[in-house]
C-alpha cells in the first residue's frame, strides 16, 4: 500500500482506542447537528440519512479509522471489497479510501516496537535499516533493510495494540457504521462479526504467517509463473515478520501495458484462485491489489502477504466444483441445484423467485460460452445480473448467508475478478476451468 509519508502514532491501549471511536462518534453527531441547522435555516426539512451522509461526515469516519488502524481498518477495508456493490455510494467512497490510505507509525514508536522485539541494540544487526516505511497498511508496516551479508530483506512490522484490540475493533467498527447511518439496517454482517475476529487474530500472527508463507513456497514449487518471497525465521517473531525484498512494480501499471502482458497477468491469477481452490485446499483470501507485484523483466507474478492464507473445507471446494461444471454442461436445472447445495443460494429465495434465478442463470452461463476468450473488461453483464437480483434483495424473508468458508473463497475469487476486470484482461477462462474437471471423484461432485 502507497505511503505518503505522514506518520501519527497508533493508540494501543484499549481506553485511548476506546475514546477515538467516542470522539468520532460525537464528531459525526456535530456534524449532523451543523448540517440540519443550515439546511433549516434554508427552508428544507432535510431526512436524517443525508444529515448522516455528509461529506464532512464521511471524511470523519474514514480519517479516524485509517488512524486507528489494526481491525477498525481492516473490517473497513473487507466489507469495501466483499459488500461494495450494495452500499451506498457515499460509504463505498469511504471505505474505498480505506484501501488506499494509512498512516505509518513515528520513529519513536517504531524504535519502542523493535527494541521489545529484538533487544535495544537491534540496530547492530543490520547494514543499514530504513526507518521510512515502505508501505503501510492495516496491521503493520513494511520497512527495507540490508544484512552485513548484502541480501535486502523486507521487515514487516506490526503495529502496537493491534492483536489485544481486534475484538472490541470490530464491535465498535460496527456500532459505529450502525448508528453513524453508514450502514444500511438492510445489510447484517452480525453472524460475520465472529469469523471476521478469527480471520484478524490469524492475520495479526506473524508467526503463522510465516508458516503459510513457507508452506505457500513449497505448494508454487519453480512454477515459472509467480515468485514467493523466502522468509528469515531468526529475525522473525510474533509481531515482525522478515522475508527477502522481492522487487516488483504495483500490479495497477499494468492497466497501460500491452494486451498480451495484462491477458498474461490475469491468467496467473485465475490459475491461482484454481489451483488454490481445486488443487491445493489452501487459498489466500485476501485479494488486495496491494499483495500483489509485477516484474515486466521475469513477466512474473510477486505474490505477498499470506496472513490471510486458509485451508478450504473438501465439502466447499466440491460445491464450487459442481457449481462450474454444471456451468460449463450449460445445464440451468444443474446450476441451480448446485447453487443451493453450495450455500450460494438459499431454497426459500431460489423457490419463490424461481424467474429471477433462472435468467440470471441463464445470463452468466451465456457470457462463460461466449466465442473467443472470456472479456473480464466487459462488466457489462454484472450490471443486468445486479439490476436482476435487486427483487430478491428487497426481500428480506428470503435472506440467506453463505457458509463461512464459502464467503472467503468468494471473496478471493471476486477480488481476482475485479484486478482482471480492472486490467481490462482476456482469459481463456473455460479451457481454465475444464482442466479441472477431474479434480474431484464423481462421487464428491
Amino acid at each position: 500500500m502507497a505511503d505518503d509519508g505522514r506518520g501519527r502514532a497508533v493508540p494501543s491501549g484499549r481506553l485511548s482506542r476506546f475514546g477515538r471511536f467516542g470522539r468520532l462518534a460525537g464528531g459525526v453527531a456535530s456534524g449532523v447537528l451543523a448540517e440540519g441547522t443550515r439546511r433549516l435555516a434554508a427552508g428544507e426539512r432535510p431526512r436524517m440519512g443525508d444529515l448522516l451522509l455528509t461529506p464532512a461526515n464521511a471524511s470523519r469516519v474514514a480519517d479516524q479509522l485509517a488512524h486507528l488502524r489494526g481491525a477498525a481498518m481492516k473490517l473497513g477495508q473487507m466489507i469495501s471489497m466483499d459488500a461494495g456493490d450494495l452500499l451506498p455510494p457515499e460509504l463505498t467512497q469511504i471505505l474505498a479510501r480505506l484501501r488506499d490510505n494509512a498512516h505509518h507509525m513515528p520513529p519513536a514508536q517504531l524504535e519502542r516496537v523493535l527494541a521489545a522485539e529484538w533487544g535495544r541494540d537491534w540496530r547492530r544487526r543490520f547494514r543499514h535499516f530504513q526507518a521510512h516505511p515502505i508501505a503501510a497498511a492495516s496491521i503493520g508496516q513494511v520497512h527495507r533493510a540490508e544484512l552485513p551479508d548484502g541480501r535486502v530483506l523486507a521487515i514487516k512490522v506490526q503495529y502496537p495494540g493491534v492483536a489485544s484490540s481486534i475484538d472490541a475493533d470490530v464491535d465498535n467498527v460496527a456500532t459505529l457504521l450502525r448508528v453513524s447511518g453508514l450502514l444500511p439496517r438492510e445489510i447484517d454482517i452480525a453472524p460475520l462479526l465472529a469469523e471476521a475476529k478469527q480471520q484478524l487474530r490469524d492475520e495479526a500472527d506473524y508467526v503463522r504467517e510465516a508458516a503459510m508463507l513457507e508452506r505457500y513456497r513449497a505448494l508454487i514449487g519453480d512454477d515459472p509463473a509467480y515468485v514467493v518471497p523466502t522468509g528469515v525465521p531468526e529475525l522473525s517473531t510474533r509481531q515482525v515478520l522478515a522475508m527477502e525484498y522481492v522487487a516488483g512494480a504495483p500490479i495497477e501499471s499494468l492497466e497501460g501495458a500491452d494486451e498480451a502482458v495484462r491477458d498474461k497477468a490475469a491468467g496467473a491469477l485465475v490459475s491461482l484462485v484454481l489451483r488454490e481452490l481445486f488443487d491445493w485446499g489452501l487459498m489466500q483470501t485476501d485479494p488486495n491489489f496491494g499483495n500483489y507485484r509485477w516484474q515486466a523483466e521475469t513477466g512474473k507474478l510477486v505474490l505477498l502477504d499470506f496472513g490471510a492464507a486458509r485451508t478450504v473445507e473438501p465439502a466447499t471446494q466440491a460445491g464450487y466444483h459442481r457449481l462450474l461444471m454444471t456451468a460449463l454442461d450449460d445445464d440451468r436445472q444443474a446450476v441451480r441445484e448446485a447453487a443451493i447445495a453450495a450455500g450460494f443460494l438459499g431454497p426459500a429465495a431460489a423457490e419463490r423467485h424461481r424467474d429471477i434465478v433462472d435468467r440470471m442463470i441463464d445470463i452468466i452461463v451465456a457470457e462463460l460460452h461466449r466465442a473467443g476468450p472470456f472479456d473480464f473488461g466487459d462488466r457489462g453483464f454484472v450490471t443486468v445480473v445486479r439490476e436482476e437480483a435487486i427483487p430478491m434483495a428487497r426481500d428480506r424473508d428470503t435472506w440467506h448467508v453463505p457458509p463461512v468458508d464459502t464467503l472467503f473463497v468468494q471473496r478471493k475469487v471476486s477480488g481476482t475478478a475485479l484486478l482482471c476486470a480492472r486490467l481490462k484482461a482476456r482469459v481463456d477462462l473455460r479451457g481454465m476451468i475444464e482442466a479441472h474437471r477431474d479434480a474431484f471423484p464423481a462421487a464428491q461432485r
